[in-house]
């Protein structure tokens, strides 16, 4: 992702935010604190930010990945109607390579434990679960959720 990206970006990260079932944020997002958190990102080399985009150049996914000494942090969103077409597999493929460059030893992601298709999908890469955790995620209804934990020793 370029800084000249972030706008897009944050058009879609909003969509699947408003979802309420794949990733942790929320719909309405602060999209003036989230363009400045992404834009401080892209400066750092801390944190990879890799976009997939269909044959018009739309970001249609994106794979973030925060390296804090050799453990990456995964977050990952592809747009509703691009899921199941193998883009999760190829920004997975990406940030597998942008871990390995960077001499990771292991990433590790969170994630609510109905994401079925998420879950095969990171066990098909070599990800497996290694935590439950209980009551993790505060919602903005009040409701609490849980989330699995799953790594992959590189």
């Amino acid at each position: 992702m370029n800084p000249g990206d972030v706008d897009e970006f944050l058009d879609l990260y909003e969509i699947v935010a408003a979802e309420k079932r794949y990733i942790g944020a929320e719909a309405p997002i602060d999209r003036d604190r989230k363009r400045e958190q992404f834009l401080e990102r892209l400066a750092s080399d801390r944190w990879g930010s890799l976009v997939a985009i269909d044959t018009d150049g739309a970001i249609i996914g994106q794979i973030g990945l925060k390296n804090m000494n050799g453990l990456i942090e995964v977050g990952m969103l592809v747009a509703p109607d691009m899921r199941g077409r193998g883009i999760g597999s190829a920004l997975l493929t990406a940030g597998l390579d942008w871990a390995r460059l960077r001499h990771a030893h292991k990433m590790t992601l969170q994630l609510w434990p109905d994401n079925v298709a998420a879950r095969r999908l990171y066990a098909k890469f070599g990800f497996v679960e290694e935590g439950y955790l209980k009551r993790q995620w505060k919602r903005r209804n009040g409701e609490i959720w849980d989330a699995i934990v799953m790594g992959h020793q590189l």
